[in-house]
């Protein structure tokens, strides 16, 4: 496992540049939008890093990655309202999230900003004969979607990338705009201690210049990898549990509740044999749903979800 690896979706805009939405195209191969506007919506080094690291591929191609997405999938599933309920999925990269949630009949809308990850949406749901409702290219801050529409929004990766407040609370408002007022906000971020759990799970804390990097994590949240090491993520915000539900409520959400998404178990060295054991496999998940809530062990995971309410 990397630093890299912590992410869970795909970025989202935090340039000054926003409310840029093009080459809309549904998911049966139609356009919607005639605009065709193709400045970047995301700084140059977050884009390189998610156009080189596989972003589809990772939350089934390791371990790690594969108990984020399968305890997202379950958090999800005992908050969301039934199909065939209306879904964005905001920052959802090439739909890993979209596509399952499409399969158990909700409308999904999928929402990013990488080419790349759109197309690779387009191209599975022509090839899965999954449909989705839409694929968009947007801008997590300025949605282009109409007020109160939604019984669900997804934000599992645009605060990562957003590391101004300014700029998460103006996305966490734009998602409380477009749902419905019985609507649920599903807001992933990554924990403050990630960096230095994972260098010393991975050996990434030999290295004197990632021990700077987790300096400077824990002091301010703000993470930078100006040597553009591959395995060291790239420009983002590390959040503390209750920063993150401060946060969604000084958007507007009333009920706030802070779910670990991984615990404690994806930095512990027998991870891997207790994952690969049907039965140690079971009870794992077990365990991770009754500590998920508990304060003292949040900062531990490597993702945390607030589920909020209006």
């Amino acid at each position: 496992m990397t630093l890299s690896s912590l992410v869970s979706e795909a970025p989202f805009d935090f340039q000054r540049r926003i409310g840029v939405v093009s080459s809309f195209r549904s998911s049966n191969g139609g356009r919607g939008c005639a605009t065709e506007a193709r400045m970047s919506l995301i700084p140059e080094e977050i884009e390189s890093h998610y156009l080189e690291s596989g972003e589809s591929l990772r939350l089934s191609g390791s371990l790690h990655g594969e108990l984020e997405r399968v305890r997202t999938r379950e958090i999800l599933a005992r908050h969301l309202p039934p199909a065939p309920a209306t879904i964005f999925d905001v920052g959802g990269a090439a739909g890993v999230y979209a596509f399952a949630l499409a399969q158990q009949g909700y409308q999904v809308h999928l929402i990013d900003p990488v080419d790349l990850h759109l197309e690779q949406a387009r191209s599975h749901a022509a090839e899965s004969r999954i449909r989705l409702a839409s694929v968009a290219r947007g801008d997590a801050r300025h949605l282009e979607v109409p007020s109160g529409s939604a019984d669900a929004v997804l934000l599992l990766g645009p605060l990562y990338h957003l590391v101004e407040y300014a700029d998460r609370l103006q996305a966490l408002r734009e998602a409380r705009r477009v749902l419905k007022a019985s609507g649920v906000l599903f807001a992933a971020a990554i924990s403050r201690f990630g960096s230095l759990l994972d260098g010393l799970t991975t050996g990434n804390f030999r290295d004197a210049k990632f021990r700077e990097i987790i300096a400077a994590d824990l002091a301010s949240g703000q993470h930078r990898n100006p040597m553009n090491h591959p395995a060291y993520f790239t420009t983002a915000y590390f959040h503390r549990p209750e920063e993150l539900g401060a946060e969604v409520r000084d958007a507007g959400f009333g009920e706030v509740r802070i779910l670990a998404v991984e615990g404690p178990a994806w930095c512990t060295a027998l991870f891997g044999e207790a994952w690969g054991d049907p039965a140690q496999r079971k009870n794992l998940m077990e365990f991770l749903s009754l500590i998920e809530r508990e304060p003292s062990i949040l900062g531990a995971s490597a993702h945390f979800i607030a589920v909020g309410r209006i």
